[in-house]
């Protein structure tokens, strides 16, 4: 199927699973499209047994489908771009510290418990794993992704000081996951022992590192140009360029694009709101990245809810699967609760902060395309399932009942 046949079959269907969930189910869209795509899929698995030349017709029309270059290399840039450009600095800056602290170190403390549990757990059920590539799943598994929910969060009323940490965190460990999950592939390419201590540290820094300045440049290049103009049309063409001309020379230059993007988006959104720029500029960016926002969130949810049409499951997998879910669930329990009991002393959190920041650190769209990045070998198709379930159980379950769950924590509270 040609490219552009198969981009119109996603949107067509992205919007009218979009149409339905609106109409009649009511949930939130994202989370709405991913079940209805779900529930599409078993559908197909079921005409399968009657028809299975339908099945495999449509089988193989989704795994021409690239998930992990479609998010990796096309929409997160976008995504997190058009998250970053709507964050206050000034409200991050007050919570820089705790936002620092879980992007990384929580990050990093996700990744060795669940690589930990995960090299025990993997041998009790007789597929044991090498250490290392647990690690690696630790990796992929461990950014969250609770942008999906920041609506409901918001209707939930919890504090905005909470809010702004989950999102702050949300865009800024993508970023490290991804690097911390490079770094880790990298061992492994080369072998751990021929690699140093200090050719690990220098590959993270210049991942993360690189990322950050970079995008900084990025964001101040921009917004010069933004200035120096009155045109709301080229001046929507510059932040696409930032994104996409931006994104694209971080990966030739062996830097993070993602932590780029977040960076180029905050200094972005914020100068535009500080300096002189016209409201009419001001408005149409806005509007057309929280459109992008909308758009790219609503394919995404699709593609994830049609992956399980070509992901491989069996009995031994959906058990490992449920256990992992306990496994990611207790790994970031400790890696929020760790980095709160270091901070407390300098900064006052929120009452529920730590039940809320561990339910509502959803998993995604990322760890699923990282995890389908991994070369094909008997490890790879453990790790693509399990994930699977993981972001599965994630986003329904924990998406679908955070809203209430802080509810009730407030009430409690009362």
């Amino acid at each position: 199927m040609q490219i552009y046949n198969l981009i119109t079959v996603i949107i067509v269907i992205t919007a009218v699973f979009g149409y339905i969930n609106f109409r009649f189910i009511k949930l939130p869209a994202t989370i709405g499209i991913m079940l209805i795509s779900l529930i599409v899929s078993l559908l197909v698995i079921a005409t399968g047994y009657i028809h299975p030349g339908i099945f495999i017709k449509i089988t193989d029309v989704i795994k021409t489908i690239d998930f992990n270059t479609a998010l990796m290399k096309v929409m997160l840039a976008f995504l997190l771009f058009a998250g970053a450009i709507h964050i206050d600095i000034k409200k991050l800056k007050r919570e820089s510290a705790a936002i620092i602290t879980f992007s990384t170190l929580g990050v990093i403390i996700s990744t060795f418990v669940v690589a930990v549990l995960m090299f025990a757990i993997t041998k009790w059920f007789g597929m044991p794993i090498g250490f290392i590539y647990c690690l690696l799943f630790g990796a992929l598994i461990s950014p969250t992704d609770p942008i999906a929910v920041l609506g409901i969060l918001k209707r939930a009323k919890i504090p905005s000081t909470l809010e702004i940490k989950i999102s702050g965190e949300s865009l800024f460990n993508d970023g490290v996951g991804v690097v911390v999950f490079i770094t880790i592939y990298e061992i492994i390419k080369v072998g751990y022992e021929n690699v140093s201590a200090l050719q690990i540290i220098w590959l993270f820094l210049r991942e993360a590192g690189g990322g950050l300045l970079f995008g900084l440049l990025l964001g101040y290049i921009g917004f010069w140009m933004l200035r120096s103009i009155e045109n709301y049309i080229i001046e929507v063409l510059i932040t696409l360029a930032i994104v996409m001309g931006g994104y694209a020379l971080a990966d030739y230059l062996h830097i993070s694009g993602p932590l780029a993007m977040v960076v180029a988006g905050i200094v972005t959104g914020n100068k535009i709101l500080e300096e002189e720029v016209s409201d009419i500029t001001r408005d149409y960016i806005d509007k057309f990245w929280e459109m992008i926002d909308e758009v790219m969130n609503a394919i995404l949810f699709l593609l994830i809810g049609f992956e399980m049409l070509i992901i491989p499951f069996s009995q031994t997998l959906f058990w490992l699967g449920c256990v992992t879910i306990l496994i990611v669930l207790l790994a970031r329990f400790i890696s929020v609760i760790i980095p709160i009991s270091f901070l407390k002393f300098s900064k006052t959190f929120e009452r529920n902060a730590i039940p809320i920041l561990v339910w509502g650190g959803l998993r995604g769209g990322i760890s699923v395309a990282l995890a389908l990045s991994l070369p094909k070998n008997s490890y790879s198709e453990v790790f693509v399932s399990i994930t699977y379930m993981v972001v599965l159980f994630s986003i329904i379950v924990q998406g679908l009942t955070i809203g209430k769950f802080a509810q009730k924590l407030a009430k409690n509270k009362k």
